[in-house]
């Protein structure tokens, strides 16, 4: 088939064309938000093509992949016809929860595809379809080395989506162990948060070098309140890096109690983190666990054998 999507989410859009098809992705002059075309951090195949607006008329299109609410305006703009529509929900809903209604709701012959359950359960979709197909992951391969007696945590944009994103909980966090705050808009995070310098570090790395830095953490700490399911996270169990987050979201579903620790207790996780640098034996296991856990579940053929039949059924 032949796919239209934009690319939105550069790490799942990874995922998604490791599969069988062509995909077209909007390019504009500018690259802006509309048009980014390729990644540039990322490994894409062959397979994803890019088309700038003005050629999509011409282009035969299986299957659209909606990610955002004006995407629906700019297919019929660009394209002059609805192919047949899957709206994929990253977020868990924000605003009056949980009676937030979905932009998908009551678009005709939409199909919406949450990347969690807790999302689905939480989103109000109206008469629209809604299915869960939950991430897949590049599997980065086993990298944990633990050498390095700091944690890693791993959020973009840290100040600006603050208690969303736990940002608030880093000093804490801070005091139980020197951080290593990996992703965009982390520059400065430290002194706006009142961490001394040495307790808390900021890195932009690009992709290929990020998961062999992250996996020389000791501990990978997820604070995050009220966001889907982190692919940072999930990342971070395939690499076999011991877990202690926050049990938020689906996050008590991803996390087997073996490969980390999950708690809503401060104390319970500033603790937890302090016994995983104390002992690099206990942060090895619960890594193994962890790395087991993501590929059963989170594995990239399961990803790509469910998007394979949602596919076919929409485009019949």
């Amino acid at each position: 088939m032949r796919i239209l999507l934009w690319h939105v989410h550069g790490s799942w859009t990874t995922a998604f064309v490791q599969g069988p098809h062509t995909y077209v992705v909007p390019v504009t002059r500018d690259r802006g938000p509309d048009g980014l075309g390729r990644a540039r951090t990322w490994d894409w195949p062959g397979s994803v093509v890019e088309v700038p607006p003005e050629r999509l008329r011409d282009e035969h299109i299986d299957v659209v992949v909606l990610q955002r609410p004006h995407e629906l305006g700019l297919v019929d703009r660009w394209l002059g016809r609805r192919p047949p529509l899957v709206y994929l929900e990253h977020n868990a809903p924000h605003g009056d929860v949980p009676d937030t209604r979905h932009p998908a709701a009551g678009i005709p012959g939409a199909t919406l595809v949450h990347v969690t359950h807790f999302n689905r359960l939480m989103w109000d979709a109206g008469p629209t379809p809604s299915t869960v197909i939950e991430h897949g992951i590049v599997d980065p391969g086993p990298l944990w080395t633990g050498e390095l007696e700091r944690a890693a945590v791993a959020v973009n944009e840290p100040l600006r989506r603050g208690r969303t994103t736990g940002t608030d909980l880093l000093p804490v966090f801070a005091e139980a162990a020197p951080l290593d705050v990996f992703g965009m808009g982390t520059d400065g995070l430290a002194g706006r948060l009142g961490i001394p310098a040495g307790r808390c570090r900021s890195h932009e790395l690009t992709q290929a070098v990020l998961h062999t830095q992250m996996a020389r953490r000791r501990v990978y700490v997820h604070p995050v309140r009220w966001t889907s399911l982190g692919l940072s996270l999930l990342e971070a169990m395939h690499l076999g890096m011991p877990v202690v987050a926050l049990a938020t979201t689906e996050v008590t579903e991803a996390v087997p109690p073996t490969a980390g620790v999950v708690s809503n207790k401060i104390d319970e996780l500033t603790g937890a983190v302090r016994d995983f640098l104390a002992d690099p034996l206990h942060a090895r296991t619960a890594g193994e666990a962890a790395r087991a856990a993501a590929l059963a579940r989170y594995g990239l053929n399961r990803f790509l054998d469910d998007w394979e039949r949602l596919l076919k059924e929409v485009a019949r």
